[in-house]
């Protein structure tokens, strides 16, 4: 089976996330979240942790050269050999960029949402204050209002979930990451697929693009 090296590019609320849970599971090859390696470097005290930590303290953004390298770092583990999924990185033309002196990408996975639907998804989104379980009060209701059907425990709308927050958070990505398609578009890596159904349809519009692409 070919190497299956992806990044997943898709605003918040694109489901880009959940998608790449499918693709870890079903080819078994890791989700790489930069977000998660800081945390885990921070976690593990390291000295690149410590380093990252600081800046994380003072709310400023931890510098590209040090995410870069915690990624490098990553790309190396063994099970990475068989591929890999980029979730959330590179965020810009810089950072594209400099994961192109680490690795080679495949194919880059964009996943295009009408905006109505994305403020929809993520104002409708609940989360349990004890076990941070995800409902939807449209789309994944709980079996009891305002209850998470896993602990029990009361469900809120997160701050960064609201309506305003939102609109901020797109404008936000149409600054940055509209360039990063264009970009890779022009390298012939980009494939575009429209999320307008279940999560479900999207899987299967993911999966047959990764059957007609990779050999398997």
């Amino acid at each position: 089976m070919s190497a299956i090296r992806l990044v997943m590019l898709g605003p918040p609320g694109s489901g880009k996330g959940t998608q790449a849970k499918f693709i870890s599971r079903d080819n078994n090859i890791p989700q790489i979240s930069t977000g998660d390696l800081l945390r885990a470097a921070i976690n593990k005290d390291t000295e690149i942790g410590r380093r990252a930590n600081e800046y994380m303290n003072t709310g400023n953004l931890v510098p590209d050269d040090i995410v870069l390298q915690l990624l490098k770092e990553r790309l190396t583990q063994e099970d990475c050999q068989a591929g890999f999924i980029l979730d959330g990185y590179p965020r810009n033309i810089i950072q594209a960029h400099d994961l192109e002196k680490i690795c080679d990408i495949d194919l880059v996975i964009n996943i295009d949402v009408d905006q109505g639907l994305i403020i929809e998804r993520i104002t409708g989104r609940r989360t349990c204050k004890k076990c941070e379980a995800i409902f939807h009060v449209k789309y994944h209701q709980p079996q009891r209002e305002g209850i998470c059907d896993k602990c029990g425990g009361p469900l809120y709308q997160r701050e960064d979930d609201t309506e305003e927050t939102v609109k901020k958070r797109l404008i936000t990505y149409k600054n940055e990451t509209i360039p990063l398609i264009e970009y890779y578009n022009q390298k012939k890596k980009l494939r575009t697929l429209v999320s307008d159904g279940t999560i479900e349809d999207m899987r299967q519009k993911v999966t047959h693009l990764l059957s007609t692409t990779f050999s398997f």
